[in-house]
């Protein structure tokens, strides 16, 4: 059963930013020392350095990725135009990592268009795609092209392994900057398999919600 999204308006969709207008965003905000969210915490030293090395872990997956037979065949078999809708930031290391595989896949589907917006710029759409009630990122929202107001599913913030470990090293008090260290460590040995495996069986789901 789709689930209604009336926050997500043909306007809004149309305001989201490609992929390259995304980057190129990131780039420029970081040529002033700062990243894509105006909030002044996240634009300390410490943060625009993170948003630094995402933007060069994102230009190196732009260049490695490569998509799962499996998944390239079900990307193919989508019966009706989405709108893949992520909200994100370029200071998050979950977004650098997710949000290129993403773009990889809705570009090997006809079906799929793949837009993104700021979460600090959207604070409304993005309290109601809420993980665990935190403001997670990057968030998947999953939409009917011809009727925005249906939504067939989400996905995010990151792998549920990744996920289940950070549980654990919360549990463990591990540091703040060890838990992020470790996580990219997870993706850079993961090399985005667990997130296309996570992802196909949502798509095949999505599909079948679609016919």
């Amino acid at each position: 059963m789709t689930v209604p999204s009336p926050l997500i308006t043909p306007d809004l969709i149309a305001s989201a930013l490609t992929y390259e207008q995304y980057i190129t965003l990131s780039a420029e905000r970081l040529a002033q020392g700062l990243t894509t969210s105006e909030e002044a915490s996240y634009n300390t030293d410490e943060i625009v350095g993170y948003a630094r090395l995402n933007l060069a872990r994102m230009s190196r997956l732009d260049r490695q990725i490569t998509l799962l037979p499996e998944v390239t065949a079900a990307l193919t078999e989508v019966p009706e135009s989405w709108i893949w809708l992520v909200l994100t930031e370029s200071w998050c290391g979950d977004a650098a990592q997710v949000v290129p595989v993403l773009h990889q896949m809705a570009m090997a589907s006809s079906q799929v268009e793949i837009r993104f917006l700021l979460r600090d710029k959207h604070p409304v759409v993005m309290n109601v795609y809420l993980t665990n009630g935190g403001k997670s990122i990057p968030k998947l929202i999953c939409l009917r092209k011809s009727d925005l107001t249906k939504e067939l599913g989400t996905w995010g913030p990151r792998p549920a392994a990744l996920q289940s470990l950070m549980n654990d090293w919360k549990v463990e008090q591990v540091p703040f900057q060890e838990v992020i260290e470790r996580a990219q460590r997870w993706y850079n040995t993961d090399r985005t398999l667990s997130l296309q495996r996570e992802l196909l069986p949502c798509i095949a789901s999505w599909s079948e919600v679609s016919v």
